[in-house]
């Protein structure tokens, strides 16, 4: 799903896909994987956006935040993008750059258990 992503944010996704943070790499690395089964998309477009991950069948989305995002104006962003997102009944979960990097593992078992959870619940 694009939900109308234009072509500008499209090339935007190129951009950033060739351009990943080290967490976004890590991250990556487990994600293209399949974990159970599915199959997650690196720098999605997706209408305005473009999402750090995102599994379609569960629609799911997986944000890794830098520093930056914790300032009060990225996070009134964060907030306006989640919500946007979340119009088209997407779920938004969101990682630090330090999650992913200093507390990989604990990360994966969070993301796996989100996804477990949500298969089962699914009526996908």
């Amino acid at each position: 799903m694009f939900a109308g992503a234009t072509a500008e944010v499209r090339k935007f996704a190129m951009r950033l896909r060739a351009n990943t943070t080290d967490s976004e790499d890590k991250l990556w690395g487990y994600l293209k994987t399949k974990p159970q089964g599915l199959k997650f998309r690196r720098q999605h477009p997706f209408n305005l956006f473009v999402l750090d991950f995102y599994c379609h069948k569960l629609r799911l989305v997986i944000e890794i935040d830098g520093g930056y995002h914790f300032t009060r104006l990225q996070q009134e962003k964060d907030r306006d993008r989640t919500l946007g997102i979340s119009k088209y009944k997407v779920d938004v979960i969101r990682f630090t750059n330090m999650e992913v990097i200093d507390d990989y593992e604990i990360t994966i078992e969070k993301i796996d258990s989100i996804v477990k959870e949500r298969l089962k619940t699914s009526t996908l």
